[in-house]
């Protein structure tokens, strides 16, 4: 099959190229802020600024070196939750704020104003157990409960704030070039991509220059954290050390190496700490390109000062910093205070909603490759589950049943008769699920092309025209789903009079959704592509594919008359995609590292909201050797979303291909599964209602269990069964930790 630009890679060799993908080194925004707050110039509150209105407290902080004001909102929210916003106080235009993703305006109590001296204020959530306490010069603030310090932010004085400038052009035509907004030390350096970055041939244009943002967090007391998807890494986030970070940045990365924290197919810029009698969330709401770091420092004596009216000293055995950076938007970031996991969970789940209850099927073992050729194969493949007695519900096509890949149509030589095909299945309650990307084929023919183009449905590249990429089909436009309007219109493509040859049993399943562009930078798309109200990509990069699984199960729910729960799998994702379906882990390799690193993957999403996730049992590239797929059978029927997939130069793996002891393993696997369908679907109704994760790790179920704390190869599947998967080869025996005894 023709690649289009896109190198598939060989099992053998794992190392993604570094030429494709940029580390921090390669962003610009990275070096400009280390290399700015090396230099540590201070931020200020001006405290005779406070205004207390309804629903937030404002002030406004200004950095001593530039003297331009910031406006400060406090927001304090049902459920113990902080809102803090710092944005511009009169930006050249407005800066890009997150929409969609927190399911209502949160609902806000009044802070009051419970001491106030020379140069600090300390504001109450009412009931008077949290308290925030601010700190003028420098500018800081504590999160304060029961008179103990348990985050501090800005303590290390990261806070960083590009302010958006006049385009180099417009400024040469001005008497007046000086502008005070304008830190002119920095205009001097070219190498710090202010105007233009360069990356391999590419070069991103930044019409208002630079405009990124930062800030520290300090944990005190905490050493474990969690979270930040997607990463094919540790459930317990690790230190970063120099020029190392976690990145969040959608990316389509074909065979992602593991233990690396560059970012691929999703993200949610969220993390939770965890220690005895104590957990912390901090949600960093912003979809452009982040980076965070983490510090934990040795175990010292902090002594508080004096703080108001309270005099509050604690020893604190440990104390973690977080430093997030982002390209642009503005500070938005929610400091969920807990006191228990499940607080938190909660408090996440107020915001930006609950797990979608999934249909019942969808809970069922899903079979899947790239590509099953015809419908002479789904039909050999699905009486081949029958010939051998294993329960399957579902089996998926890939893009090679479309014609041309053009997408919501078919094949008429390979799938002449899809609703036949269907009629088939559905016999024996079986369903189908097909592919649906968010490239659309230039092909003036193509109905769905042509209708797009007509109304303007595409994103624009920088001159006004539309965004032109590669991928499957070749040259490709892209749809603007951020823009209401396109996601009206494509959730109306999945009706049936509009879909040929869908029935009620087709579902869908999102791909390649970061956006890929195999001939972009990064495999991406261009950051100053333009959509909807004028936004440039760079500042919703990590939402786009959000938003196509958002309009994908509105068009199941719309097809089906609101009757039917829609399924919808997708690629990329961010923060709330939760509330429109599933997740899986992508382009994995049939390797033990990658059946074991899989384990912490879906931990990291399932408490970070996501819990209908999994990852490709037998790993999507290369061919499994027999007692690695059985053991990723045995794994996978323990997590949430069980689908095998393969990419299609592998050799064939239905379940009976391996020999006759090995399918009964897998069988018997598959069964399993099957036995406990009405646990399963409880523990989805748990998650839809209550926001419990179904896979827990250890340290969530047994909270006050050290020792549960840094474990990532078992975990809780609801509260009532302990899974151990195996994931070394030839392995007889599994140590097994048993939380809640002395034994193991």
């Amino acid at each position: 099959m023709e690649t289009d630009g896109k190198e598939e890679i060989s099992v053998e060799d794992e190392a993604v190229d570094k030429d494709i993908f940029k580390d921090c080194s390669n962003i610009a925004f990275y070096r400009r802020q280390k290399q700015q707050l090396s230099k540590k110039s201070t931020y200020q509150a001006l405290l005779d600024s406070v205004t207390v209105g309804k629903d937030s407290t404002n002030f406004q902080i200004i950095n001593e070196a530039t003297k331009v004001p910031l406006l400060t909102e406090v927001y304090s929210i049902e459920g113990n939750i902080f809102r803090f916003k710092i944005n511009e106080e009169s930006p050249l235009k407005p800066r890009y704020e997150v929409p969609d993703v927190l399911t209502s305006k949160p609902n806000t109590v009044r802070l009051i104003s419970c001491s106030r001296d020379i140069g600090s204020l300390e504001l109450t959530n009412g009931k008077g157990d949290l308290k925030c306490h601010i700190t003028a010069n420098p500018f800081k603030v504590d999160l304060v409960s029961e008179e103990e310090v348990v985050m501090s932010i800005n303590s290390l004085g990261q806070l960083y704030f590009e302010h958006l400038q006049i385009p180099l052009k417009e400024r040469a035509t001005k008497e007046n070039e000086e502008d005070a907004s304008v830190d002119t030390s920095q205009q001097n350096q070219e190498d710090m991509g202010l105007w233009e970055e360069k990356f391999g041939k590419y070069v991103d244009v930044k019409v208002n220059g630079p405009a990124s943002i930062g800030l520290d967090f300090s944990l005190n007391g905490f050493e474990y954290l969690y979270g930040l998807p997607q990463h094919a890494e540790s459930h317990q986030l690790k230190n970063t050390g120099d020029g190392e970070a976690y990145r969040l940045y959608n990316l389509d990365v074909y065979g992602y190496k593991i233990n690396d924290k560059m970012g691929i197919y999703g993200s949610v810029p969220y993390l939770l700490a965890h220690k005895l009698g104590r957990t912390l969330g901090i949600f960093w709401l912003n979809s452009s390109e982040t980076l965070v770091e983490i510090n934990t420092e040795p175990a010292v004596k902090y002594t508080l000062t004096q703080m108001g009216t309270v005099a509050a000293k604690q020893k604190v055995t440990s104390r973690t910093n977080v430093h997030w950076m982002s390209e642009s938007g503005i500070i938005d970031v929610f400091l969920l205070t807990g006191p228990t996991p499940s607080d938190v969970f909660k408090q996440y789940s107020s915001l930006t909603g609950t797990q979608a209850m999934p249909p019942l099927f969808s809970l069922g073992y899903h079979q899947c490759r790239w590509n099953y050729e015809d419908e002479h194969d789904v039909k050999a493949v699905d009486a081949g589950f029958d010939k051998h007695d294993i329960p399957y519900d579902v089996i998926w096509l890939d893009i090679e049943h479309t014609e041309g890949k053009r997408y919501f149509t078919w094949d008429k030589k390979r799938f002449p008769n899809p609703k036949r095909m269907q009629e088939l299945l559905q016999n024996k309650k079986r369903k189908l699920v097909v592919i649906s990307d968010p490239h659309i084929k230039i092909d003036p023919d193509y109905s769905v092309y042509a209708k797009a183009k007509e109304q303007g449905f595409f994103v624009k590249n920088h001159e006004g025209g539309d965004f032109e990429g590669v991928c499957w089909p070749g040259l490709s436009s892209y749809l603007d789903f951020t823009n209401p309007k396109v996601r009206e219109w494509y959730s109306g493509l999945f009706a049936f009079s509009v879909y040929e040859g869908s029935t009620d049993i087709l579902y869908i399943w999102n791909d390649m959704n970061e956006p890929s562009v195999f001939r972009g930078p990064e495999l991406t798309m261009h950051k100053n592509a333009i959509h909807h109200g004028n936004w440039e990509h760079r500042e919703l990069h990590n939402i786009y594919g959000f938003y196509q699984q958002m309009a994908t199960a509105e068009g199941l729910i719309q097809r089906s008359k609101g009757k039917e729960r829609p399924f919808v799998l997708t690629r990329s994702f961010f923060a709330g995609s939760q509330k429109y379906g599933a997740v899986w882990t992508g382009d994995n390799i049939a390797e033990w590292s990658y059946l074991k690193i899989s384990i912490p993957m879906l931990l990291t999403l399932s408490i970070t909201g996501i819990s209908f996730c999994g990852a490709d049992v037998g790993g999507f590239i290369g061919n499994p050797e027999a007692e690695l797929l059985v053991r990723w059978y045995q794994a996978g029927a323990y997590q949430p979303f069980f689908r095998s997939h393969a990419t299609m130069n592998t050799k064939r793996r239905e379940p009976w291909l391996f020999g006759e002891e090995n399918t009964r393993l897998i069988r018997q696997a598959i069964r399993e599964r099957y036995a406990l369908l009405p646990y399963w679907y409880s523990l989805f109704y748990r998650a839809h209602v209550t926001s419990e994760p179904i896979m827990r790790p250890l340290w969530v179920e047994f909270p006050d269990e050290l020792q549960t704390f840094g474990v990532e190869d078992e975990y809780m599947l609801g509260s009532a069964l302990l899974v151990h998967p195996v994931t070394e080869p030839k392995a007889t025996v599994v140590d097994v930790f048993l939380p809640g005894s002395n034994e193991s």
